[in-house]
Formats: structure tokens, C-alpha cells, sequence
């Protein structure tokens, strides 16, 4: 069989030797010993540098990247202000221009090599429907590039936020994937229940995935974590329910923490930590000792809980900075949750690829004769490299094709030889 591409003394993410990859038809046709003879349109030597099948980005807003262009500054840089000003904002949104300031993001994440991504997108009376139909305008732009999933995000609430119940029923007919929420963004502990009831109802109705942000919030009162593993439970939703921010849970006493992270693992629900956004804007009002807000990573993963990390925000009113890179996010969880012995790197490379590929409920994802074939080969050697040069792409695949490529050079115009001596 003649190949399209052939990849050769590639290390792929989970095998222990370097290997020749072949592509055909859009699929991966061969893994073998690397050295094997095969005929190839193109072939590219990877020189044993890393691969893995494609990033995953399971938590971004694309309806809101890059709003900081035209967006009042947040003063307080608190997650309240972030969303009372993008009211206005909203008001004043278009279709069309929520598209292309999606599509300059996603074509961002596809040079750092992400193929799969959930995005977020607010549902309230404010917007109406407008953020909806501009990300399903930019998904469509990209579907031969990536997988996109869109999550109907009631920021504003539920119940405290009338009209938005019968919107989220709207764009999952339009065709929003997933069923968002933000139950601690209620009047009552009642209400953010119901919040999350009304979630469930509708996932029932459309048999939808749930992905809500939960008790984004420094208060260790914050209860809805909990609420959400019990209902997922009675619901019957095991393995079909995301958990991403979760900030409250690095504020709760260890044994109600234990407690919460037991009933997380019984109900099968994937947890997302944001670490870029939330150390950002938690703990903002607190002396020291000052809280950081990343939920607890390690302990989640002792437990067996399935854990990815997601960007969250681009350039928007929450957080200034961000370029949609799942090696910059990684880097910074290492960082942000003390991930630094050797095999706790190699699970934060995890996070970023397979967890993130269970959390979005990805079939097959590996490298593997018969798979999609999706492969982003990084100028690195191991994860440790990779995370902290946050290694260039040297070649993004994708569906069998060869979409975008780093080539870097560095010229030294100097000896370090010839310093003199101190």
C-alpha cells in the first residue's frame, strides 16, 4: 500500500520505542519498528521527537475570546465585575462578528495543535440566541479541522434569569451539543438545585452531555459540587457529567473535601481545573494568606476521578491573556498544583490529551492502525521538555493531512569561547 504520509522515528505518547507511522485515507494503517521500508507521498522524520494524537481543549468561552479589544477595563479584576461588564457588550453582539473572532481563535488553537475542543457559550435573555448561532457559524467554518462541541452556558442563572430555560431549549435544537450551567450564580441554595434539575431535564430531553461551572467561588460554604455528584447519580448521567472550576473545593475543610471527592468518583464526573483564569481571580480579596483557587488536582486523581485542564478564557473581561496552547496551560497546573516529580508530569501531559478526550467523551482516541488519523509531533523529547520550552509544533495532522508546520531557526552571532576570562 502506498502511504500518504509516513512519520518516521517518531515517539508516540505511550509507547516506549521509536516508531514508523504510516497514514492513509485519513487513517493511521501501520505503527511499527522504526527503520521498516515503506513508500510514502510524503514523509516526514521525526528525528525522535514526542507525538500525541491531537490536544484537547475541554473548556474555553469562544463567544467571549478577544472581547478585551473593545471591552471597558475590570478594575477590580474580580470574576463579578468580569460579567457585569460584558453586559453591555452582549446587548450590542452580532452574529457575524462572534464568528470571526471565534474562527481567529480556534485557527490559533490549530497551529498549537488542538483537533478537539468544547467551547462555552452564554445563553441569557441579554445575548438571546446571537452567541449561539455565531459559534455554530464558526464550527462549521472548521469542520474538517476539528471537533467542536458547544455547551449552552446559563451564566446569569436559571431561575433567577426568566426566559433563559426556554433559550437553552431553543439552541439545542439549533444545534448546541451539551447542557451548561452555573448553579452557584443563584439567589439560594433552593435555587441553585433547581439550577441544576432544570440542567438535567433538559440533557434527558435532548440526551446531552452535562458540563457545568461549579462553586466558582473562594466561599467554602459553597455546596453545589456535592448537589450535582448526587443528582448525576439519581439521573442515571455516570461518565456524562464535566465539573470545571470547582474553586470552592480548594477552600473546603479535608474531611468535607473527602467526602465531596468520594461522591465525585461514585458519580463518574469529570472535573476540568482552569488554572490560567483562577489564579488570576480568586483569593483576590483576601490578605495573606492568600487563596489561589485551583481545585485540588492531586487529590482528585488519588482518587481516581478523571481530570483534564482547559484554557477557559482568551483576551476577554476575566482574564487578559491566554493563546489557546494546552502546553502553556499544562505548564502553569504544573506550577499552580505542585506537579513536579516525574510521573506527576506524565499525567499532566495526560490531562491535556486522554483525560481531556474522556471528559469530551472521544471514542478511540489513540494512535493506532484503523484510528482517525490526528497527530501533533512537538519539537521536544518527553513531556518535561515539552512543557517547559512549550515546545513549537513541528507537524500538526490532521484527518490524514497536513495542515500546518514550525520550522525554527536561531543563528549565534557570538563564541562563547572567546569571552574573556573574569
Amino acid at each position: 500500500m502506498k502511504l500518504d504520509i509516513l512519520v518516521k522515528n517518531v515517539a508516540v505518547w505511550g509507547h516506549e520505542v521509536l516508531c514508523d507511522l504510516g497514514i492513509a485515507g485519513g487513517r493511521f494503517v501501520s505503527l511499527g519498528q522504526a527503520g521498516a521500508a515503506a513508500n510514502a507521498a510524503l514523509t516526514l522524520d521525526a528525528e525522535g521527537r514526542m507525538a500525541v494524537p491531537g490536544f484537547v481543549e475541554p473548556h474555553i468561552h469562544l463567544d467571549k475570546a478577544l472581547i478585551s479589544e473593545r471591552a471597558p477595563v475590570n478594575v477590580s479584576g474580580t470574576l463579578t465585575e468580569a460579567i457585569e461588564i460584558l453586559w453591555e457588550i452582549k446587548r450590542n453582539y452580532t452574529v457575524e462578528e462572534i464568528a470571526d473572532r471565534a474562527s481567529r481563535v480556534l485557527a490559533q488553537a490549530l497551529g498549537h495543535g488542538v483537533t478537539r475542543l468544547r467551547t462555552h457559550v452564554d445563553v441569557d435573555p441579554i445575548g438571546g440566541t446571537r452567541p449561539a448561532e455565531g459559534l455554530i457559524r464558526a464550527r462549521e467554518r472548521f469542520r474538517d479541522l476539528m471537533d467542536i462541541q458547544i455547551v449552552a452556558f446559563p451564566q446569569e442563572g436559571i431561575v433567577k434569569s426568566p426566559g433563559t430555560e426556554a433559550l437553552m431549549r431553543e439552541v439545542m435544537k439549533a444545534g448546541v451539543d451539551v447542557v451548561g450551567g452555573m448553579p452557584f450564580n443563584e439567589n439560594s441554595p433552593e435555587d441553585s438545585r433547581r439550577h441544576i434539575e432544570i440542567a438535567f431535564d433538559i440533557a434527558k430531553e435532548f440526551d446531552a452531555d452535562i458540563d457545568m461551572h461549579v462553586d466558582e467561588t473562594d466561599d467554602p460554604m459553597a455546596r453545589t459540587l456535592e448537589v450535582l455528584a448526587e443528582l448525576t447519580i439519581k439521573n442515571g448521567w455516570q461518565g456524562r457529567v464535566t465539573a470545571g472550576h470547582t474553586c470552592a473545593l480548594a477552600s473546603y475543610p479535608r474531611n468535607y473535601a473527602d467526602h465531596v471527592i468520594d461522591r465525585l468518583r461514585e458519580a463518574n464526573v469529570n472535573m476540568i481545573a482552569n488554572p490560567a483564569t483562577n489564579l488570576m481571580l480568586q483569593g483576590r480579596l483576601d490578605d495573606f494568606p492568600k487563596r489561589r483557587g485551583v481545585t485540588q488536582v492531586k487529590e482528585l486523581l488519588a482518587a481516581g476521578v478523571n481530570v483534564a485542564c482547559g484554557q477557559d478564557c482568551v483576551h476577554d473581561t476575566f482574564y487578559p491573556f491566554g493563546q489557546n496552547d494546552p502546553l502553556e496551560i499544562a505548564f502553569l497546573l504544573c506550577h499552580a498544583s505542585q506537579m513536579s516529580q516525574p510521573g506527576e508530569i506524565l499525567t499532566v501531559m495526560d490531562m491535556v490529551t486522554g483525560n481531556g478526550a474522556r471528559a469530551l467523551r472521544v471514542p478511540d482516541f489513540r494512535v493506532a492502525p484503523g484510528g482517525v488519523a490526528d497527530l501533533v509531533v512537538l519539537d521536544a523529547r518527553d513531556a518535561r521538555e515539552a512543557f517547559a520550552t512549550r515546545a513549537p509544533r513541528r507537524w500538526v495532522i490532521r484527518k490524514g493531512k497536513l495542515i500546518a508546520e514550525t520550522r525554527l531557526e536561531t543563528h549565534r552571532y557570538f563564541d562563547i569561547q572567546a569571552a574573556p576570562a573574569r
